[in-house]
């Protein structure tokens, strides 16, 4: 069986995998790694969003082939030690999740796009498409909203 080395929240790792296995159960099953959700297996639901190199990407159909020589990151990765992200800072504030299972792909998105636009429309936040059935996408949206004034905050020091 072929060897892929990547980094994943900044260690790196081995891992003997045929190379069309998804790279969300080489997370999940071989890595130990829970907070990415299997949902839908296809890229509808974008339970399982992480970063690739910084982008989201959804591992249910990213072929672990692809991860090779990259930086995964999962929401695990996404905190500073004790130090939560903005965007999870927000999450908490705004009270989103009810049962939690798409929060971790949820939150990967809105900090994917956070790095592309620092001041998103309605527009843009409703672009991510995450399926949430609790219905929360209301908190989801003014919880971006709140990260991204925090994070413009932070930037000038006010």
């Amino acid at each position: 069986m072929p060897q892929h080395t990547f980094t994943v929240n900044g260690t790196s790792v081995t891992v003997d995998a045929p190379a069309d296995l998804p790279l969300l159960w080489v997370l999940r099953d071989l890595l130990g790694i829970r907070g990415p959700k299997y949902g839908c297996g296809i890229d509808v639901c974008k339970a399982c969003t992480s970063h690739l190199d910084g982008e989201a990407v959804n591992p249910c159909v990213v072929p672990v082939s692809e991860a090779a020589g990259r930086q995964v990151t999962t929401i695990e990765g996404l905190a500073d030690g004790e130090r939560l992200h903005p965007v999870q800072k927000a999450w908490l504030e705004q009270d989103v999740p009810q049962c939690g299972y798409c929060q971790p792909g949820q939150i990967m998105a809105a900090v994917a796009l956070l790095k592309r636009t620092s001041n998103p429309t309605d527009a843009d936040i409703d672009a991510i498409d995450n399926v949430c059935r609790c219905g929360t996408y209301f908190r989801v949206r003014e919880a971006i909203k709140l990260a991204a004034a925090k994070m413009a905050a932070a930037e000038t020091g006010r």
